[in-house]
């Protein structure tokens, strides 16, 4: 181990700035202080300090003993007013963008990497399509198509009577009732569209701080020798910077501008497809003006879906340089040609053709299927590629050996598809009536979706029959893991008198913990029965052609049974999954508890830039890093002095990825304390390529000094694993005791609790590891006083964005 610098106390001046986690922290909480004003940033993401410590820079002496104290706070990215609690609808969305960051680790295999980016975004344009298709299958077929013909249900529904055909309105022909249904699903593209580009300003657009690493006045610089990899300080050689440390990594402006122009102009395509297949099907009988028309408006859909192809199919991210250029002729020109089309063919569907009835249903099986069938096809692609990738160096730790990109691309397709459905479903079973479905899964009045839905719908049942298994498996094993761990327990609390409940307790908490681990296997298991199943599913419907409920006709009684209990009861699941969502965000808007668990969910999720799916909700971390990035350089450069990041559960990874954006001279004034995080049992284990071993065995070697604190109780942190190097300690510390005594003391009069995740800053160790950190950093440089005024302070920490 290197000889410890100066003490604290004499070490001069030095800063904590403190980065809270998931859930979002209020800046008196964090800072443990009613009083606190902030120093730098907006109502959206800010720096605090406590009132007192305003002026700390002007008066050293008073912080002989401690570091002055900041808070950055950035809950409000991520859930902060009540709007984006209807992010939730965009959940399938942003797991596909996720599946992009989980890519094995690649030395030399560029090839490889650009083809698995390609196969993720072809994936998460097909959910855009089927997003589309879904509207258009609610709108057009169900409604307008199906709805406006039966007498029965325009009756029970006196709001679409002006479409009926009984009526004989301008609106009741087939084309005219399709144009006018066309309006929601071209709506839902738009309000998709503006929600990207309205994000996209404020996020992806905003350009990060430069200059950060400027010299300041005053402050000599950290000049260490050069070598052949780069600068080389005290804190290890500087080469390459890893990918999140690239100058480009944070500014994603570029692609998502060129994403959104393709996926709108996808969206837009789809509903004209709806439209130009229903006239087509008529106009075929009839050859003629119309028909011919028809084929030209359907040549132009499929030249401008070989264009949106082309666009999607590029090159993806620019991350070695900051990116400005925008192709605003393309994203421009790509949508806007794709809605007059749009247009146009909604006027060629009005044209009168006489004779013309609406009978069974749109030709939706088809496009369905396709797209299931696609879907399949790329995530088992997916799925070589990442084989491909993993196979030169494969860590046992890796989430399914490299596969995890591939299953979660497979999650995404699968809960679009419950979704969509359960939207289809829902809508049938309301406009048919209070008979509902029967037996057979035929509606009273003959309006239902297409029958892949409804074997979708059946297969369910199954997979839920399947989880059962490991569902179970996992809670036998908890329970005996609780029984093992009674001795691991009571040898940690030697002097104490032990109990069966109290030890009992801890044990459970220890072992239920660990059962974090075992999500992959149970991802593995969803991803790998759901596309089996759906597999199953598009055979079954294209074989048959009927719903399950008679496809099983002839079969033994059993057997039919069984087929109609499926699609009964997947239906229901199906419709109450959808619903659940509806209220689940319904409640989110109104309630600000509930919000703030839903803004859980994205904290974890949409930490990544979109790199696949412009649609996906907005990357937090495109504003946050920057601003700690700027903050740690900013102050560090003016006064000279030490600076612990430290970093709880996802602001652990926050504080690591704003480290690895820092310059070199910076890095070396720089401690990082991580506790409760997920760096390496999270990220490191779904995310390889950028938080893996080499990844983290890089941070520490280029950062000062760090060390990462975790509890055996913990579901979410863990320990690092960053082996010992020489002349740099071990990162992870001695097991934290949750809780800090086992029965009562007399300096623990009362119980503790058990903490698991949260106030790890109560643990009496967690002072002393701050000051050891504190113990290695050097002692501040010297900075000429006249560059140190107040007034410069609101300069110089200015945050980004």
């Amino acid at each position: 181990m290197s000889p410890a610098t100066p003490a604290p106390e004499s070490g001069g001046a030095a800063l904590e700035l403190l980065v809270h986690g998931v859930g979002g922290a209020t800046p008196e909480s964090m800072l443990d202080d009613p009083r606190s004003a902030r120093v730098t940033g907006d109502r959206t993401a800010a720096v605090y300090r406590r009132t007192e410590d305003l002026d700390a820079e002007e008066h050293p002496e008073r912080y002989a003993a401690r570091p002055i104290q900041e808070a950055y706070c950035w809950s409000n990215l991520t859930s902060g007013d009540g709007a984006r609690a209807l992010w939730l609808l965009l959940l399938p969305f942003m797991v596909a963008n996720l599946a992009h960051w989980m890519r094995p680790p690649a030395q030399g295999s560029q090839g490889l990497v650009r083809l698995y980016g390609l196969l993720v975004r072809l994936v998460a344009l097909t959910l855009t399509v089927l997003f589309t298709a879904a509207a258009c299958e609610v709108a057009l077929d169900l409604t307008a198509w199906q709805c406006a013909a039966a007498p029965s249900c325009t009756d029970a529904y006196s709001w679409l009577g002006f479409l009926s055909v009984e009526r004989d309105g301008w609106w009741s022909p087939p084309g005219r009732r399709l144009a006018l249904a066309a309006v929601v699903p071209t709506a839902l593209v738009g309000l998709l569209w503006y929600l990207s580009n309205r994000t996209w300003s404020a996020y992806e657009a905003q350009l990060p701080p430069t200059g950060h690493d400027a010299p300041f006045p005053g402050v000599p610089e950290a000049v260490g020798p050069v070598g052949p990899v780069g600068p080389v300080g005290p804190a290890g050689p500087v080469g390459l910077r890893p990918a999140l440390g690239r100058p480009g990594f944070w500014y994603g402006r570029r692609l998502v501008a060129r994403l959104r122009a393709a996926h709108t102009a996808a969206g837009f395509l789809t509903v004209t497809t709806a439209l130009a297949l229903a006239t087509a099907r008529h106009d075929a009988a009839t050859p003629g003006l119309r028909a011919v028309l028809g084929w030209v408006l359907q040549g132009a859909v499929v030249v401008l879906g070989v264009v949106v192809l082309g666009v999607v199919c590029r090159r993806g991210r620019s991350e070695r340089q900051l990116d400005l250029r925008v192709e605003r002729a393309l994203v421009a020109w790509l949508p806007g040609t794709s809605l007059v089309l749009l247009l146009l063919t909604a006027l060629h569907a009005c044209w009168p053709r006489p004779g013309w009835t609406s009978t069974g249903t749109l030709p939706g099986d088809a496009v369905f299927g396709a797209l299931t069938l696609a879907q399949g096809g790329l995530v088992v692609a997916l799925g070589v590629v990442a084989l491909l990738l993993q196979r030169p160096r494969s860590d046992p730790r890796t989430a399914l050996r490299g596969l995890g990109g591939p299953a979660v691309a497979m999650l995404a397709c699968a809960l679009a598809g419950v979704m969509s459905g359960g939207v289809a479903q829902r809508v049938a079973d309301w406009l048919d009536g209070p008979a509902g479905p029967d037996a057979s899964g035929q509606a009273g009045a003959g309006i239902g979706p297409p029958v892949l839905l409804s074997w979708q719908a059946s297969v369910i049942p199954v997979l839920l029959l399947l989880l059962l298994v490991p569902a179970v498996a996992l809670v036998v094993r908890t329970v005996l893991d609780a029984r093992r761990l009674r001795a691991e327990v009571e040898a940690d609390y030697p002097a104490a008198a032990h109990e069966r409940t109290r030890t009992g307790e801890i044990a459970a908490d220890r072992a239920r913990a660990s059962l974090t681990d075992s999500a992959p296997l149970l991802v593995g298991m969803v991803s790998g029965a759901a596309l089996l199943l759906g597999a199953g599913a598009v055979a079954g419907a294209w074989v048959s052609g009927t719903v399950p409920g008679r496809a099983f006709g002839g079969a033994h009684p059993a057997v039919v049974s069984l087929a109609a209990t499926a699609q009964a009861l997947g239906s229901w699941m199906v419709g109450f999954g959808f619903l659940l969502f509806v209220t689940w965000g319904r409640r989110a808007y109104r309630d600000a508890s509930a919000r703030r668990t839903i803004g859980i969910l994205w904290d974890v999720g949409t930490f990544w830039p979109r790199a696949a799916h412009p649609f996906a909700p907005p990357c937090y971390a495109e504003r946050a890093v920057p601003d700690l990035t700027w903050r740690m350089s900013s102050w560090t450069a003016r006064t000279g002095g030490r600076l612990v990041i430290s970093g709880h559960s996802q602001g652990s990874v926050l504080a690591a990825a704003a480290v690895w954006q820092l310059p070199p001279d910076t890095r070396s004034r720089v401690a990082l304390l991580t506790y409760g995080s997920p760096l390496e049992r999270l990220y490191g284990r779904w995310f390889p390529a950028y938080f893996g071993p080499d990844a983290l065995r890089a941070l520490n070697r280029t950062v000062r000094c760090w060390s990462n604190l975790y509890r055996a109780t913990d579901p979410i942190g863990g320990p690092v694993r960053v082996p010992a190097e020489a002349g740099r300690p071990v990162v992870d510390e001695a097991v934290l005791l949750d809780p800090v005594a086992y029965g009562r003391t007399h300096r623990h009069p009362l119980p503790e609790p058990v903490l698991g995740h949260s106030a790890y800053q109560a643990d009496p160790a967690f002072d002393r590891h701050r000051a050891a950190l504190l113990d290695r950093l050097p002692p501040a440089l010297p900075h000429q006083r006249g560059n140190d005024s107040r007034s410069d302070q609101g300069s110089s920490g200015r945050s980004s964005g």
